[in-house]
C-alpha cells in the first residue's frame, strides 16, 4: 500500500527556519502532485504549498515569500523561513497519484508533523 513518511517538524523561535520532508513509497506509477497543508487547533485545514509534476506551484497567501516548496519524483520538501507564531500547526503531506497510467487519480495524506513557533 502507498505510504507517506513525514519528517522535520519541531520547535523553533520566531524568525527561525525549519525544513519539512515527505517521502512517498509503494505501488505508484505516477505522482501528479505533492504538497503541504496545515491545521491549527480550532481552524480548518489550509493549503501551505503544492507542486505539480510539471513544476507548477501554488502557495497559500499567508506563507507567500517565506516558504519554498521543492519536489522530486517521490519526495517533496518545504523550506520554511522567517517563521511566525501564526505558523504553529500540524503540517500534513498530501500526494495525488495513479497506480497505473490511465487509472483514476487517488490521493493520500500523511499522519502529520507538529511545527511550533514561539515568540
Amino acid at each position: 500500500q502507498v505510504q507517506l513518511v513525514e519528517s522535520g517538524g519541531g520547535f523553533v523561535q520566531a524568525g527561525g527556519s525549519l525544513r519539512l520532508s515527505c517521502v512517498a513509497s509503494g505501488a505508484i506509477a505516477s505522482i501528479n502532485a505533492m504538497g503541504w497543508y496545515r491545521q491549527a487547533p480550532g481552524k480548518e485545514r489550509e493549503l501551505v504549498a503544492s507542486q505539480r509534476v510539471d513544476g507548477t506551484t501554488n502557495y497559500g497567501d499567508s506563507v507567500f515569500g517565506r516558504f519554498t516548496i521543492s519536489k522530486a519524483r517521490n519526495t517533496v520538501s518545504l523550506q520554511m523561513n522567517n517563521l511566525k507564531p501564526e505558523d504553529t500547526a500540524v503540517y500534513f503531506c498530501h500526494t495525488k497519484y495513479q497506480e497505473a497510467r490511465g487509472w483514476p487519480e487517488v490521493d493520500i495524506w500523511g499522519q502529520g508533523t507538529q511545527v511550533t513557533v514561539s515568540s
